[in-house]
């Protein structure tokens, strides 16, 4: 049976390839919704080309790379895929057929588990291989198309990276970490560069130019395979050699080449000496406690009942005043807390400002987690006029995103954080959780809240002067903000501020979405343009009005009172227990995170990961928090005679009709025929009924709703890839259900318990490969 489960992980690996490799066929470049599109139209229109060229001088999109247990292939699995595809493309049969052979030999997974280090390194193999050209070339691609420079004071594309960085619930990141992830982004990127400099240097071997080639060969090569320990900020120094390469080839050698060295000049004008910026991420429980540690050697300026006053009192009461306390003698967290903080320092150091400067703050509930964030600041080292940090907070749940606006609007009505913002260019970044809103409150409550809350926040900065923008922490699947996302930023109006395009990009999304040069430079391509159309919408189609946000307000609510019913019913977590593999998914070998927040206790819903929540799902082939809700709340409008509005609603609100179409993407990998046994169980009989009953209201609801007969018929290139790989991977869940029924039968020996686990968990990597977006 396991040689059967390895056979059908390597007919995904092989479709995944297949797709790949027809990528530009499937998807044409000059498709609506492209960038080159747009250029193309700007290029014969001087009027749009004037103002597509005022946009792209305020716009920017921001791409950050994060690490989930869901991004299951390693480096040497997304390598061979990378040979398959090319090997497809060209028909090279002999090579296709080597390949499959070396696919069929190679290990997927790890036997133990990685090290936030080795996330980190596998991540990595998409910088190098993907991002590192994609970005350049899409950089150049719009430089060319106008006749002067448009990205002055910013680029157009930048790229952050999380694996390491990223700090909370996980306690196997530590400031040791966080360091040997900055060094190694460093080297890998250095290589990169080294390897175009050789070839560079095959092609220049024309007099006047000995001296800078001599040193360029000298800082690529010692930085791409000698660590410093203290490392240096050398992007200057490079591009001052290239330039000064270029001069000569301009003036002596009749410009042979100088392209070549332009190329080469935008990529460290790009990267730097850091490749990607490293966030620094932390829950304000644990920055609490480093303030309260801190305190003690900050004599006479708090007062001795400071925890216990007000949140309006204890802003009154704190003071910024600069110190160096120690950075260690603490418990575990709060030595990580000061000795990170310091780090950040000596990486903005070693790559510019750019290698790290946002401190994102989870569970931020009150401006005074912000405000005692940059108190520790001051208390490691920092200066009050160089503090070249952004501080991030970030809304989750529900309830936190009903009163960000009120936290916010502290904090920019406080004197320091004022004078900060100055000092940072007036901008400010707010990070909004999709996965735990949706975890909280279901799919459209969740979409909903985090709708009105930009509209909240964008018009509360834009009363203050403040250039806000937006970073969305998006998963995979709809259920956890993925889906059609490009459609998201299209369509935002005018009352959201949408001039910076920030989000995460994880698991499986990475690979499918950005695995090659071809799928990466479209999606980034769409992104950018999504960013670019929304502001050209002068007649503001997009915006809702007061009718139409009443309406979704309504159906908002009707969907979470539905789906907190089923989430309160005292069977819904015995159920995911049961029967999908939650209990088996710390056992893993894929992610260095535990499963939940509380690692070492009972259960509990509020503990439990939204992406173990979303993932328990998916392999269950009900995929609950992706549409559970919907239905029950189209059925009320229809009830309540509104439902022509809410048809009106999805033909002229792309918001709208985005939720709706994702909504059906997650519906269309649901197969309730899979758990149709449970219909007749004693136990849970009822409670699979009614997931089975929302399910099919849904489904008949959105088929009315979108004017179609069957889900997705609007995408049918989507809708076949699915279908494909759902029955790739049947198998896999039958296996997998077979399983866990035997785990729950009776009796087993400790060897026999051991197989049944290792049979479920192997299926579960398969499974989610296959979705794509699932998890």
């Amino acid at each position: 049976m396991f040689r059967f489960i390895q056979y059908i992980e390597r007919q995904v690996v092989l479709f995944d390839a297949i797709e790949d490799a027809a990528f530009s066929k499937t998807h044409s470049p000059e498709e609506s919704g492209s960038l080159v599109a747009l250029l193309q139209q700007a290029s014969f229109n001087p009027s749009l080309k004037a103002k597509l060229k005022q946009k792209l001088q305020d716009f920017s999109l921001r791409l950050v790379l994060t690490a989930h247990p869901t991004q299951f292939y390693p480096g040497r699995v997304l390598a061979i895929i990378t040979d398959l595809t090319e090997a497809i493309k060209s028909n090279n049969i002999n090579n296709i057929h080597l390949l499959l052979q070396q696919l069929g030999k190679t290990p997927f997974f790890n036997k133990s588990k990685p090290t936030p280090v080795n996330e980190a390194a596998s991540l990595a193999w998409f910088l190098e291989n993907v991002f590192y050209n994609v970005v350049s070339e899409l950089q150049k691609q719009v430089e060319d198309e106008f006749e002067s420079p448009i990205f002055n004071a910013h680029q157009l594309i930048e790229l952050g990276f999380w694996p390491g960085g990223d700090r909370d619930g996980n306690p196997n990141v530590t400031t040791a970490t966080t360091r040997e992830v900055s060094d190694l982004l460093r080297e890998i990127l250095f290589r990169c560069y080294y390897r175009d400099f050789r070839s560079l240097k095959r092609r220049i071997t024309f007099r006047g130019v000995e001296d800078n080639m001599n040193r360029l060969q000298d800082l690529f090569y010692e930085n791409s395979f000698v660590r410093a320990g203290e490392p240096e900020n050398m992007q200057n120094e490079i591009i001052q050699n290239l330039e000064a390469v270029k001069d000569v080839l301009l003036r002596s050698h009749d410009g042979l080449f100088a392209d070549r060295v332009d190329n080469l000049i935008r990529k460290v004008r790009l990267f730097g000496c850091y490749f990607a910026s490293l966030d620094i991420r932390q829950d304000s429980r644990v920055l609490r406690k480093a303030h309260i540690a801190g305190r003690a050697f900050i004599k006479d300026v708090f007062p001795s009942n400071y925890d216990e006053l007000s949140e309006e009192e204890k802003i009154n009461a704190i003071s910024f005043i600069e110190a160096d306390i120690p950075a260690e003698g603490y418990d575990d967290l709060t030595n990580d807390t000061f000795a990170t903080i310091r780090l950040m320092k000596r990486m903005q150091t070693g790559g510019g400002e750019k290698a790290s400067h946002r401190f994102i703050i989870s569970n931020c509930q009150q401006a005074s987690d912000i405000l005692q964030l940059i108190t520790l600041f001051l208390w490691s080292g920092w200066k009050k006029e160089d503090l070249t940090v952004d501080f991030v907070p970030l809304f989750e749940t529900v309830q936190d995103l009903k009163a960000a606006g009120t936290v916010m609007e502290r904090l920019y009505s406080h004197p320091f954080y004022k004078e900060h913002l100055k000092a940072r260019g007036n901008k400010q970044v707010i990070m909004l959780g999709f996965s735990d809103s949706t975890k909280d409150g279901g799919y459209l409550m969740a979409n909903w809240s985090i709708y009105k809350a930009k509209i909240e926040l964008t018009s509360l900065a834009r009363r203050y002067g403040i250039q806000l923008a937006f970073f969305d922490g998006r998963g995979g699947p709809p259920a956890r903000g993925g889906g059609k996302t490009h459609r998201f930023y299209a369509t935002m109006g005018k009352e959201i501020a949408n001039d910076h395009i920030q989000l995460t990009i994880q698991g499986q999304t990475i690979s499918s979405h950005y695995g090659s040069f071809d799928s990466a430079h479209f999606n980034i391509e769409q992104m950018v343009n999504a960013g670019v159309l929304s502001s050209f919408d002068d007649n503001d189609r997009n915006t809702l009005s007061a009718e139409q946000k009443s309406l979704l307000a309504s159906m908002a609510e009707t969907s979470h009172q539905a789906f907190v019913t089923l989430r309160e019913d005292p069977l819904f977590l015995k159920y995911l227990e049961r029967h999908s593999p939650l209990k088996l998914l710390s056992q893993i070998n894929i992610s260095s995170r535990p499963v939940k927040r509380n690692s070492g206790g009972e259960l509990k819903l509020e503990d439990l990961r939204a992406i173990s929540f979303v993932t328990a799902w998916t392999q269950l082939k009900q995929n609950i928090p992706g549409f559970y809700g919907v239905g029950s709340a189209l059925k009320k409008a229809k009830e309540d005679g509104t439902w022509r509005d809410v048809k009106s609603l999805y033909e002229s609100s792309g918001q709208f009709r985005t939720m709706m179409d994702n909504c059906i993407m997650s519906m269309s990998k649901a197969d309730f025929r899979i758990t149709a046994f449970l219909e007749s169980d004693a136990e849970f009989g009822t409670f699979w009924r009614k997931l089975k009953d929302e399910f099919d209201l849904t489904r008949a609801l959105m088929l009315e709703l979108t004017g179609t007969t069957i889900l997705m018929e609007q995408y049918p290139v989507e809708r076949r890839s699915i279908a494909l790989r759902e029955r790739i991977i049947l198998p896999l869940v039958i296996i997998q259900h077979y399983a866990l029924q035997q785990l729950e039968s009776g009796d087993h020996d400790e060897n026999t318990v051991q197989i049944l686990s290792k049979l479920i968990i192997r299926t579960v990597y398969g499974i989610v490969n296959a979705g794509r977006n699932v998890a």
